[in-house]
């Protein structure tokens, strides 16, 4: 068994999912550029690939894949990859229709995992955000998600997707789900890093037999001047860390959430920092050092879907 093996993932369907994977949100990059990151990180040796149809790139992830084949480099089944479903598809006769417009995106006969990014659900049909022209808020459906998880286990049943699981779930909504579903979730994808540790949760998903990836692994510049806090590359102990190991303060937080038993999606366009994402399996941390990454945390969280705070199902009015 390979180093990164040792940490790759186990799906409820028996699959194994890589533990690095590329993630695709890439909202100021052109198609070109989403097409050579995902050429890129393949032939760096990822085989997982984290897409969404809200990233609106999944045609550019698709022609990546499909020219990665035609070339030799790789098989559609050493391919590890995961789409999600957005807000407004939530009913259950949408589900499956947006799972095939994702696969018709991808040129894929099947996705490894499908996840649905959120428990919050919007109303249906038309924009990704359909705003309330009134109020300047975002229009709400009131779909339970139990309803859409069961369409979720109908797109397993009929092939489109080896494995379901969600995206930013909290332990309630998670164990909910737990209770009724025929199919068992196979993923927790999460808002993870140094600076939002989200222990408690994540302790919750690996007692229960859910796997956790990270999204947001390396945390996001300040969005403002206002903001002060620093980024998380720039903590004076990352810093430290990677000096001594001889590693990139970016390798050193993936390496820490690695040996937290969890995945990580990294998102880059740079080909570079694409490269050296994957090259953190030949390192360790050492007790100490998980230590002090782990008291960086500042429950700092920057995908708070802020918009649904008023929704019955906002996943974050939990503690975790």
């Amino acid at each position: 068994m390979s180093a990164m093996d040792k940490y790759a993932l186990q799906m409820r369907s028996g699959r194994v999912m890589p533990a690095v994977g590329l993630g695709t949100l890439a909202p100021k990059e052109s198609e070109e550029d989403v097409i050579a990151a995902v050429k890129t990180a393949v032939r760096a040796g990822y085989r997982h690939i984290d897409c969404a149809a809200i990233y609106r790139n999944e045609r550019a992830v698709g022609h990546a894949i499909k020219q990665l084949i035609v070339e030799g480099i790789v098989r559609r089944e050493d391919l590890f990859i995961t789409s999600k479903l957005w807000n407004t598809c939530h009913r259950a006769d949408l589900v499956g229709p947006s799972l095939r417009k994702s696969l018709e995106d991808l040129g894929l006969k099947y996705l490894d995992l499908y996840l649905m990014h959120w428990p919050v659900a919007y109303k249906e049909g038309g924009a990704f955000h359909p705003w309330d022209g009134d109020t300047g808020k975002v229009l709400f459906s009131d779909v339970d998600y139990l309803e859409t998880w069961k369409a979720l286990e109908d797109c397993v049943d009929e092939g489109l997707t080896l494995d379901i699981g969600m995206s930013n779930f909290n332990s309630k909504q998670l164990q909910r789900i737990l209770t009724e579903a025929r199919i068992q979730p196979s993923m927790n994808q999460l808002e993870v890093n140094c600076h939002n540790t989200n222990r408690k949760l994540i302790e919750f998903c690996q007692s229960q037999g859910v796997p956790v990836v990270a999204f947001a692994p390396l945390g996001t510049p300040s969005s403002s001047p206002s903001d002060k806090k620093v980024s998380l590359l720039d903590e004076p102990v990352v810093k430290e860390i990677a000096s001594t190991k001889n590693r990139s303060p970016g390798q050193v937080c993936l390496r820490f959430l690695i040996q937290l038993g969890i995945g990580v999606v990294p998102k880059s366009v740079n080909a570079a920092r694409i490269a050296q994402n994957i090259q953190i399996f030949d390192f360790d941390l050492s007790e100490e050092e998980m230590q002090k990454l782990s008291s960086l945390n500042i429950n700092y969280r920057t995908y708070a879907e802020d918009i649904a705070t008023e929704h019955k199902y906002y996943p974050f009015h939990e503690e975790f």
